[in-house]
C-alpha cells in the first residue's frame, strides 16, 4: 500500500471517528433535553426531541454506509478493521438511544397534561446519571482509552439500583392513591427507557475497549435489576 493509500485511508479512519463523535453529541444533547422535558414539564422540549430524532437515523445510515466502503475497498487489518467495525456498532447503539429518547419525550408530552407526579425528581436524578454514563463513554471513544470504557462498564448496575428503587415507590405510590396509576405507569415507562440507554451505554463501553485492547470485558456484566419478573414491559420505538 503507497503512502498515499495509506494517508487516504487514515483520513477515511478519522472521518468516520468525527461523524461518530458528532452522532453521539446529538445523542446526548437528545437524552438531556429528553430529561429536561420531563423534570421542567416543558413540551416544548419534548415535541423538538422527538421531532428530531430522524437526524440520528440518518446520521447512523450515512456512518454504515462509510464504513461497509471502507471494508470493501481498503480490507483493513488489526486496530483499523476493528476501529471500522466499532463505528458500525457504536451508530447503532446512538441510533437506539435515540429512539429511548424519543419514547421518553413521548411520554412527558402526556405526563405534562397532567397535575405534577412527586416522583418525577427521582426520575430527573436517574436521568442524570444515564447521561453521565453516556458523556463518558463517548469521551472514552474520542481519547480510545479502555480503562475509561472499563469503568463505565462496571458502573452499570448503579442505574439498575435506581430504577429498582424508583420501581419500588412507584408501586407503592399506586396502591396508596389508584388515582395516580395513569401518571406512574407512564413513568415506569419512562424509567425503564432511561435503564436501557444506560445498557446502551455500557454496550458501547464493551466496543471501545475491544477496540482498543483486541481483547473483551468479561461476560458478566455487573447487572442491579431485580425487578425483570415484574417490571413494565419494554416499550418499542414508534
Amino acid at each position: 500500500m503507497s503512502d498515499h493509500t495509506v494517508k487516504a485511508f487514515s483520513e477515511q479512519l478519522d472521518a468516520l471517528s468525527a461523524s461518530i463523535a458528532q452522532m453521539g453529541g446529538l445523542a446526548e444533547a437528545q437524552f438531556a433535553a429528553a430529561i429536561d422535558a420531563i423534570a421542567r414539564r416543558d413540551t416544548a422540549v419534548a415535541e423538538s426531541v422527538v421531532a428530531s430524532d430522524k437526524r440520528l437515523d440518518d446520521l447512523q445510515i450515512e456512518i454504515e454506509d462509510r464504513a461497509l466502503k471502507l471494508l470493501a475497498l481498503r480490507q483493513p487489518m488489526a486496530v483499523d478493521l476493528r476501529e471500522t467495525l466499532a463505528a458500525i456498532k457504536i451508530a447503532s447503539e446512538l441510533e437506539r438511544i435515540g429512539d429511548l429518547a424519543k419514547n421518553i419525550a413521548k411520554r412527558a408530552i402526556v405526563l405534562n397534561r397532567e397535575p405534577p407526579i412527586r416522583l418525577t425528581a427521582s426520575l430527573a436524578r436517574m436521568g442524570k446519571v444515564a447521561l453521565s454514563q453516556l458523556k463518558q463513554v463517548l469521551d472514552a471513544y474520542s481519547d480510545r482509552n479502555a480503562s475509561a470504557a472499563e469503568a463505565v462498564w462496571r458502573q452499570d448496575g448503579e442505574i439498575d439500583e435506581l430504577y429498582n428503587s424508583l420501581f419500588r415507590e412507584l408501586l407503592t405510590y399506586m396502591m396508596e392513591d389508584p388515582r395516580t396509576i395513569g401518571s406512574s405507569t407512564h413513568l415506569l415507562f419512562i424509567a425503564k427507557n432511561i435503564e436501557r440507554s444506560g445498557d446502551h451505554a455500557t454496550n458501547i463501553a464493551e466496543v471501545v475497549y475491544h477496540m482498543v485492547k483486541a481483547d473483551h470485558l468479561s461476560a458478566n456484566r455487573p447487572k442491579a435489576d431485580t425487578t425483570s419478573e415484574t417490571s413494565v414491559p419494554f416499550e418499542k420505538p414508534a
